[in-house]
């Protein structure tokens, strides 16, 4: 489900594909041991994550939308490093009966994607592997295999037990056992990381919190990951505070994966580029983790090679004509539905809103479609924030295709407040599969010409987002499961977009920039 421009969703993306991801000679990491959990937890027990895929989705569009009316092609990430740090690595992987093959089989996947980001070697990161049921099955020790080619083979080879849950149990084996010297554990040290990854489905059958806060005495870092029915007490018992960034969870096998990129992640080390002298930027290099992006000084606009400069002479900007299209059904909840008004709040102040550029438009909709204010209402961001914020949530289904149908035949109307010759924009957000066909609504708005964004959240569909997006596709959809990719995000859709302006057409992209990147970082905060 998720785009290769929004993949760098967690951590293997910070290399951005650009460059392998290797140990570091002599790299020291004060981080200490490790321990990863991965559990798996519905979507109805989501909040905080759901608060954060959120806010990623509109922060994205913030980016995008600003493309509109900002100058040339954007700072952009022109390199990376990432090398990953020396780690013994334990999965401790759950196959009781409530997990079926097929879902085991996505667990497999799942290992074997976090391996092929490592850098696997006597001296660099170790992997072993524990089954666990009712019993305890050590697949094979760190000691076992000392290249990629063998985990990888060896991965494939594990097969579930299905019986019971013993979390406990295995938790308890891992570090008496998985982690001594005769399995081929190294001494602890601040240069080698410990870590496991748990993954399980269910409540254990036995005690979590004692040997849990055994491991974390030891120096262990415990992460809690969930899919399907978990008991989040359960998870919190496990996870190392803060909790928020030791807890994550998908709602199925299915979607594991995305859950990838975050542990490789835990063990990438990265450089400031700019600051070796390792980049290729005329003017400015911007450090950015495990990458760089080139700006320009002041009175410049970037090319679109993305590093050379060029003088500009400035301009009066782009008209937008810009239409929210908010799914309001039940799955979304109150607290996020909240969430969501904050941050179109947030896009609204950094646009420039007047009858000769910006016009918003919000429409919400659930099993029914409602207006709640049409383009050009409101002139001015103090008056379209407050009729944000007053937007009253609606709950009920979701039909993406009614709505689809909406902007097309009022939305976007010249009796709703379109402009004739403007360019339109229309950002629909979803957390799930609709209830009603969008195929034809989806192609009639991108035939009239219509700039449409898709982005899915939770359980949104792949294909649907794909018959929503713009051409090119792979650059008008995402789906994202965590907000500290929104930044990467959104400098890359920001780059597609504004390469199609004059770039002397519209103001500096560097001080909006700037603006975005602080309201990530106090998001972050």
């Amino acid at each position: 489900l998720v785009p290769l421009p929004l993949v760098p969703l967690l951590a293997l993306h910070t290399c951005q594909g650009l460059a392998p991801c290797l140990p570091e000679e002599g790299q020291v990491n004060t981080s200490g041991p490790r321990l990863l959990l991965a559990t798996l937890h519905p979507a109805s027990s989501s909040s905080r994550a759901m608060d954060r895929i959120f806010s990623a989705s509109l922060l994205s569009l913030l980016l995008l939308l600003q493309s509109y009316g900002v100058c040339g092609t954007p700072p952009q990430p022109r390199g990376t490093l990432c090398r990953t740090k020396p780690t013994d690595l334990v999965f401790i992987i759950d196959s009781s009966r409530s997990v079926r093959p097929h879902e085991f089989e996505k667990v497999k996947v799942f290992m074997s994607r976090v391996i092929e980001g490592l850098d696997v070697g006597p001296n660099s990161t170790r992997v072993g592997v524990i089954n666990y049921a009712s019993t305890v099955k050590n697949e094979f020790s760190l000691k076992t295999y000392q290249s990629k080619a063998g985990l990888l083979q060896a991965v494939r080879r594990v097969e579930p037990l299905s019986t019971g849950t013993m979390t406990g149990l295995a938790i308890q084996f891992a570090i008496s056992r998985a982690f001594s010297d005769p399995e081929g554990a190294r001494v602890r040290s601040p240069n080698v990381n410990k870590v496991a990854i748990v993954v399980t489905d269910g409540r254990p059958q036995d005690g979590v919190q004692d040997v849990a806060a055994r491991a974390r005495a030891a120096g262990i870092e415990l992460f809690a990951i969930g899919v399907g029915r978990v008991d989040m007490h359960t998870l919190h018992q496990m996870a190392s505070q803060p909790l928020d960034e030791h807890v994550d969870y998908v709602e199925s096998y299915s979607v594991i994966e995305k859950l990838t990129h975050k542990f490789q992640e835990a063990f990438c080390v990265v450089s400031d580029l700019c600051a070796t002298g390792d980049h290729d930027c005329e003017q400015l290099c911007l450090s950015s983790p495990g990458a760089y992006k080139c700006a320009c000084k002041e009175g410049f606009t970037l090319n679109s090679d993305g590093k050379t400069c060029t003088a500009c002479s400035g301009g009066l900007g782009s008209a937008l004509d810009l239409v929210f299209l908010i799914d309001g059904s039940k799955s979304v909840r109150p607290e996020n539905f909240e969430l969501v008004k904050k941050f179109i709040n947030q896009i609204v102040d950094s646009l420039e809103v007047s009858d000769k550029q910006a016009q918003v438009g919000l429409v919400q909709y659930s099993s029914s479609v409602r207006q709640e204010f049409p383009l050009g209402q409101f002139k001015n961001k103090k008056d379209i924030k407050a009729a944000v914020k007053k937007m009253s949530y609606m709950e009920k289904g979701t039909m993406t295709g009614q709505a689809l149908k909406y902007l097309i035949d009022s939305s976007f109307s010249i009796i709703n407040g379109a402009r004739p010759g403007v360019p339109k924009v229309g950002i629909v957000f979803t957390d799930g599969r609709s209830q009603d066909y969008i195929t034809d609504a989806a192609k009639k708005a991108k035939d009239l010409g219509f700039k449409m964004f898709a982005v899915g959240v939770g359980n949104a569909v792949e294909d649907e987002l794909r018959e929503i997006a713009s051409e090119p596709v792979a650059e008008h959809y995402f789906y994202t499961a965590d907000f500290r990719t929104i930044s990467k995000i959104g400098k890359k859709l920001q780059m597609k977009i504004c390469i199609e302006e004059d770039p002397c057409e519209c103001k500096s992209i560097v001080k909006f920039q700037t603006k975005v990147e602080d309201l990530i970082n106090s998001l972050q905060r």
